[in-house]
């Protein structure tokens, strides 16, 4: 379906279904993709936060906010799921880290005034939600000059709805297909048969991602596209896919100080 009819609430009602069911995804480590590979690899490249005010955008139940509130972070965690936020919350009084939840989508974060934060991160999250281009602005403007922006996302070039492995004969994978990339679209998905109902997922191409950053004001300073090593498929086969194709895509962005 067309991206645009799918909106913030539609998004937000989907999550709110399986919060409960995303939790005990978290916990138990069902993920290995997320577990093994994307998590440890996005939090050393966000690198040291310690001291700093940080915006989780999209921060879910919480579990990485947490992990860098931990680490010495003075962590604000926004979603726009009221659920996931109630289990946030849930864990925040059980563990008091010092950290700030709010019910918002990081489309909308007037709450915050300009240059409230150090850095903005967001896990897996950037990619399914429908305003992106304001989402970017917003950011933009609630980080301090000299502030940072650090997201992963699924890869654009790899997770159009039309992508696939073809497989061989005896079920190998061969190579893997794509087509129908340029389709800016919306759709269901079960993204674990352990949830209850399905999610939004959205698919936009990089120059889509990556033109409203530019056009802000945002300088890239980094880029990577993380695969999977030796020890991680040793650890789980299933990740032996990701040392031939990137399904996550990080990058970090500065907002540069204004001309003196």
């Amino acid at each position: 379906m067309s991206a645009d009819r799918l909106s913030e609430e539609d998004v937000a009602r989907y999550w709110d279904d399986n919060a409960r069911g995303w939790a005990v995804e978290v916990r138990q480590g069902h993920d290995v993709a997320r577990e093994l590979l994307n998590n440890p690899a996005f939090l050393a490249f966000i690198g040291d936060l310690a001291g700093r005010r940080v915006l989780d955008a999209g921060c879910g139940e919480g579990h990485n906010t947490r992990i860098l509130a931990r680490r010495g972070a003075r962590m604000t965690g926004v979603d726009l799921s009221s659920k996931m936020i109630e289990l946030a919350e849930e864990e925040e009084r059980r563990e008091p880290l010092g950290i700030r939840y709010v019910n918002t989508s990081y489309a909308e974060l007037g709450m915050f005034a300009g240059a409230s934060f150090d850095a903005v991160v967001s896990s897996m999250a950037l990619m399914d939600g429908p305003h992106f281009d304001r989402a970017m602005a917003e950011c933009f403007r609630v980080l301090r000059p000299g502030g940072t922006l650090s997201f992963s996302i699924t890869h654009p070039c790899f997770s159009a709805p039309t992508a696939e492995w073809v497989r061989t004969g005896s079920g190998e994978p061969h190579y893997f297909a794509v087509d129908r990339y340029f389709d800016r679209v919306a759709w269901e998905d079960f993204i674990t048969t352990r949830f209850r109902q399905p999610v939004i997922r959205r698919h936009r191409p990089l120059e889509d991602v990556i033109r409203p950053l530019l056009d802000r004001g945002f300088l890239l300073r980094d880029f990577r596209e993380p695969s999977a090593t030796a020890a991680q498929v040793q650890q789980s086969g299933r990740l032996g896919r990701l040392t031939r194709i990137p399904y996550f895509l990080f990058m970090q962005w500065l907002k540069p100080a204004p001309p003196s």
